[in-house]
C-alpha cells in the first residue's frame, strides 16, 4: 500500500484497511502513540468499557462536559454512515478536511503504518486520540471497541474510567463465562484511577472486584455509592457520593437509558472530582440534550420505522422492555438482519414471537449471514417470515403489513441501522 499525499488520498488510505479485522493487542498502538509524542497524555479522559449502554452513557457524559463549557472530544464505534461519527469534537463529526489531514501527520510521524498496515480499528483510535491534542480538547471521551484489556483504546490516560452492563458478546475473543468477560472488559482498570461500575451480575461485579483490588481501583458501584431512581413521569433522580439532583429529564429513549444517564452522572461526579469542572446544572442540561442515533429511533411516517442497535440478547431484552414501554398493544413488523458470528438464537427466540411478521435482510458486510442460512429457525419462531436478498425488499415488505397503528422494526445489526438511515434518514 502507497503512503499517500493528499487529504483525500488519506481518507482513501483508512477505508482501504478491513473494517472487519480485529486484532487484539496494544503493541502497535502503543509504539504509534510514541512516535506522536504522546497525544493521549495531553488531555483528561474518560474510558468506557461494557457489553450494553457505553456508547450512550458516552453521549450522555459528552453532552454535559460541552454543557459545562468544556472542549470535548468523543471516540466511538462503530459508526452508522459515515465513519466521521466515530471522531466528534464539541457534537460535530470530524470533516473531511480534518480527517484526511490528521491522517497525513499519523502516517508522517509513523510510516510503518503503511508498510505495515494497523487494523481499522486500531489506526482509527491513534487517528482520533491524535486529533484531540492537536485540536486542543480539554477532555476526551472514549469508548472501548470490543473487550477493554487488549482494545486499541486502552493505550489511553484516562483519569477515570467505567464499565456498563456487561452480558453476553464476542465469546471467542473475550469469554464463555460472565467472570471471564467481565475480567476482559475490566482491563481498562489503571492503577489508582477511579471506576465507576454500573449494576452487575454478581458473577461479572466479583470479577472486575478482583481486578480493582489487584490494582488498588477505587470503585464507585450502582446501587452501593450512587443510585439513580427512575420515576413514572420518565424523571430520575441522582444521588451519589457528593451529588444530588431531582427532577433530571433524559433524552434518550426506553427505561434503560435511566440507568445508562445515572453512570453517566456518577463517571461526572468522578470526573468533577478529579479536575474536570461539571457544575450540577451542566449536567442536568447533558442529560437532556444528548443524542445517541440508532438507538429506539423513530422516524416519522406511517407506518412509523424504529431503528435499534440491538445485536445481542441482553440487547433484545433491553428492546423489547422499551417496546413494551413505548409501544404497547402495537404490532412490530420486523426486518431483520445479522453477522454470522453473532450467537443469533437467543435474539430471534426471545423476539420474533412477539412480531407479527418477520423480514430477514443481508447486511452490507463480508460478515453478514444470508438469510436463506437461517429461515427455517425463523419459520419455527414467527408464522409469517420471508427471506430477501436486500434490504429494500425486505423494508418495503415490511412497510405493506404494516396497518394503522403498527410499527416497523429494524434491528439485528448496526449495520442494518446504518443501512436504514442512509436511505429513510
Amino acid at each position: 500500500m502507497s503512503a499517500p499525499r493528499t487529504p483525500q488520498e488519506a481518507l482513501a488510505f483508512f477505508t482501504r484497511l478491513n473494517p472487519s479485522g480485529i486484532k487484539l493487542g496494544l503493541e502497535r498502538v502503543r509504539e504509534a502513540l510514541e512516535a506522536l509524542g504522546h497525544p493521549e497524555q495531553r488531555y483528561p479522559a474518560l474510558h468506557v468499557a461494557g457489553t450494553n449502554g457505553k456508547g450512550s452513557t458516552c453521549a450522555f457524559t459528552a453532552a454535559a462536559l460541552q454543557a459545562a463549557g468544556h472542549h470535548v472530544g468523543l471516540y466511538t464505534s462503530p459508526h452508522l454512515v459515515r465513519i466521521n461519527e466515530r471522531i466528534r469534537v464539541d457534537g460535530e463529526d470530524i470533516s473531511d478536511e480534518d480527517f484526511g489531514r490528521a491522517i497525513l501527520e499519523v502516517l508522517e510521524r509513523y510510516p510503518s503504518a503503511v508498510t505495515e498496515p494497523m487494523t481499522y480499528f486500531e489506526f482509527g483510535t491513534v487517528v482520533a486520540l491524535w486529533h484531540f491534542a492537536r485540536v486542543g480538547v480539554d477532555v476526551a471521551v472514549l469508548e472501548t471497541g470490543l473487550g477493554g484489556r487488549l482494545d486499541a483504546t486502552t493505550a489511553a490516560s484516562p483519569v477515570v474510567t467505567a464499565i456498563t452492563p456487561v452480558s453476553f458478546d464476542h465469546m471467542e475473543y473475550l469469554g464463555h463465562t460472565l467472570g471471564a468477560i467481565a475480567g476482559e472488559k475490566a482491563g481498562i482498570l489503571k492503577p489508582g484511577i477511579p471506576c465507576v461500575v454500573s449494576r452487575q451480575e454478581p458473577e461479572a461485579l466479583e470479577a472486575i472486584a478482583r481486578k480493582a483490588g489487584a490494582l488498588g481501583v477505587p470503585l464507585w458501584v450502582e446501587g452501593r455509592d450512587f443510585v439513580g431512581e427512575p420515576h413514572p413521569d420518565g424523571t430520575l433522580s441522582y444521588r451519589g457520593p457528593s451529588w444530588s439532583l431531582e427532577g433530571l429529564a433524559v433524552s434518550l429513549r426506553g427505561p434503560h437509558q435511566r440507568q445508562n444517564a445515572a453512570v453517566a452522572l456518577a463517571c461526572l461526579e468522578a470526573l468533577h472530582a478529579h479536575g474536570v469542572a461539571v457544575p450540577l446544572e451542566a449536567a442536568r442540561a447533558g442529560l437532556a440534550s444528548a443524542r445517541w442515533p440508532g438507538r429506539l429511533e423513530e422516524v416519522a411516517g406511517q407506518p412509523p420505522v424504529l431503528l435499534d442497535g440491538a445485536h445481542n440478547p441482553a440487547g433484545v431484552e433491553v428492546l423489547l422492555a422499551s417496546l413494551r414501554a413505548l409501544y404497547p398493544d402495537r404490532r412490530i413488523h420486523l426486518v431483520f438482519g445479522v453477522v454470522g458470528d453473532k450467537d443469533r438464537g437467543p435474539m430471534m427466540r426471545a423476539l420474533f414471537p412477539k412480531c407479527a411478521s418477520v423480514q430477514l435482510t443481508p447486511l452490507d458486510t463480508p460478515r453478514s449471514l444470508a438469510p436463506a442460512a437461517y429461515v427455517d429457525e425463523a419459520r419455527a419462531l414467527c408464522a409469517d417470515v420471508a427471506a430477501w436478498s436486500d434490504l429494500d425488499s425486505a423494508l418495503a415488505a415490511a412497510r405493506r403489513k404494516a396497518g394503522q397503528g403498527d410499527v416497523v422494526l429494524c434491528t439485528g445489526s448496526l449495520f442494518l441501522v446504518g443501512m436504514v438511515k442512509a436511505r429513510l434518514v
